[in-house]
């Protein structure tokens, strides 16, 4: 089975304010999501909604990047990191495939320098060839982590005033912990205090059929100062449904930080964020579902808000369209506080790849059963309000929540959420409750998440647009703009300039005063 594209993606009442935040310009970027909870708002004003990218209107640079970039611009320290493929060749001694991450000048678009991690030799089992570096990076303190397509995470000295990076370490999870990462290793690492968390991407074979290091971390907790490992956890054991791609969350409940982190047997589980004890765990499938029909996985960042987790559930794009769900969970809680729990707990589960070759019709089922402990505040998986049943399989794809592999977005001074899914719908729901306010067709696939800032979202598309619309309980859209080739990322503001990538440029918008 080719899989051709993705191996990517993917401060409130919780106080996250003081936490993890680098000493840096005070409106940088400086990691996916921007804050810790990973709630994509920005408080800046004056966010350009007027550009033309075939004129040149309101664009102040240009940078061109390689052939495919699924990550997210940071903005650190007056320089612009992103990561590609080498297809720009910027280095004519290293023409290979290889993931790199770039550095341009914020100012004017400059290249700097880049970083080159040539591609595994075990190919595209765990390290899909043209695909370039996924992960979205983290800067702090004058330091740069990432993790490589060749599932290393991997620290970088880049203070200001330097010429090129230094390397500070590198910690290779497939040597150190075992991990076999299934196409590409993607986490946006996440900071707390002294500590970074990372998804490790480990998964199945290239049969589809076996997790090869079960007993390998599907998280990991290591020191900033020299990456030793701290904690880790491989709860998923041989349940990765494919691979693990999704980025975890900081939330702060009682006094106490969560990790919260979706891994790749459908199941989001909250760590102490010192120890690794699991705190809860949450199925976000439908017991009787079946992989890959209505069986999902997680690409999706959690949202941390009001003491609550909101994510939704999905499988890579290449699998196409199909039905999705979108979850509000309780923090407060411990212990399993899925939907459901098994009716029977003596049911041996069907195996990985069981499900890929037998009919729908014949798989083993798993049933469910009211979960008391359950932790579900709200649920969204059918516009239909009439609709019965949980994965909604029959329904229309413009009445569903479909797959999704983007990160949601709540707005605080409306409690409106926005979500859009792998089928081109861009649903609006009140965060609270859970209720639909609006939808709509964008009329293409998304991959993408929406940006919320000064009461407009942005929105783009793999036809190329990006979509803004007012942040309200209308649908009400102002402006839409092509950009010449697919924008696979999500638009990030920072320092008064919009940055919107596509698949092979970066560009620096803002309107002239």
């Amino acid at each position: 089975m080719k899989i051709s594209n993705l191996k990517s993606h993917i401060l409130t009442a919780c106080g996250l304010a003081i936490l993890s935040l680098p000493t840096t310009h005070a409106e940088d970027v400086t990691m996916w999501g921007r804050t810790p909870d990973r709630n994509m708002i920005n408080p800046e004003k004056a966010i350009p909604t007027e550009w033309d990218v075939e004129k040149g209107t309101n664009i102040k640079w240009v940078a061109q990047l390689g052939s495919k970039s699924y990550g997210n611009p940071i903005i650190n320290n007056g320089m612009v990191f992103i990561g590609t493929n080498n297809e720009a060749h910027k280095d004519e001694k290293f023409q290979a495939d290889a993931g790199v991450l770039m550095a341009f000048n914020e100012k004017d678009g400059k290249f700097l320098w880049q970083r080159i991690s040539a591609k595994l030799p075990t190919g595209r089992v765990n390290d899909w060839p043209g695909e370039g570096l996924c992960s979205t990076v983290l800067c702090e303190g004058g330091k740069l982590y990432y993790c490589t397509n060749r599932c290393e995470v991997v620290c970088l000295d880049v203070s200001p005033g330097n010429p090129t990076y230094k390397e500070a370490w590198s910690t290779d999870m497939m040597k150190e912990f075992g991990v076999f990462p299934h196409n590409m290793t993607s986490c946006a690492i996440l900071p707390y205090e002294d500590l970074i968390y990372i998804i490790t991407g480990n998964g199945v074979d290239d049969t589809h059929k076996h997790v090869v290091s079960p007993n390998a971390p599907a998280i990991v907790c290591l020191k900033k100062s020299d990456g030793k490992l701290v904690w880790s956890d491989n709860s998923p054991l041989d349940h990765v449904l494919h691979g693990q791609w999704a980025s975890p969350a900081l939330a702060v409940v009682n006094g106490k930080a969560q990790i919260i982190a979706p891994e790749g047997d459908g199941w989001i589980r909250a760590y102490d964020a010192r120890t690794g004890k699991i705190i809860w765990r949450f199925d976000s499938n439908p017991k009787d579902s079946v992989y890959p029909q209505t069986r999902n996985e997680i690409i999706a960042t959690p949202v941390i808000y009001k003491n609550r987790c909101y994510i939704a559930n999905g499988q890579d794009p290449e699998h196409g369209e199909g039905p999705g769900q979108f979850w509000c969970i309780d923090i407060t809680k411990e212990g399993d506080i899925s939907f459901e729990i098994d009716a029977d707990p003596n049911a041996t589960p069907p195996k990985i790849g069981e499900e890929l070759v037998v009919p729908v019709n014949m798989a083993q089922r798993p049933k469910g059963k009211p979960n008391p402990n359950s932790g579900v505040i709200w649920h969204f998986s059918a516009i239909k309000t009439d609709a019965k049943t949980l994965n909604n399989s029959k329904l229309k794809t413009d009445q569903r929540m479909n797959r999704t592999i983007a990160t949601a977005a709540i707005d605080p001074a409306t409690g409106l959420l926005f979500v859009p899914d792998f089928s081109g719908f861009l649903h609006c729901l009140d965060a609270e409750t859970g209720k639909h306010v609006w939808t709509h067709d964008l009329e293409s696939p998304v991959w993408g998440s929406p940006l919320i800032c000064d009461g407009k979202l942005y929105q783009g598309s793999e036809n190329g647009m990006v979509s803004i619309f007012e942040v309200s309980k209308m649908d009400n859209k102002i402006a839409e703009h092509d950009m010449g080739s697919p924008v696979y990322s999500t638009p990030v503001f920072a320092n008064g300039t919009l940055y919107v990538m596509t698949r092979d440029k970066l560009y620096a918008v803002s309107e002239k005063k």
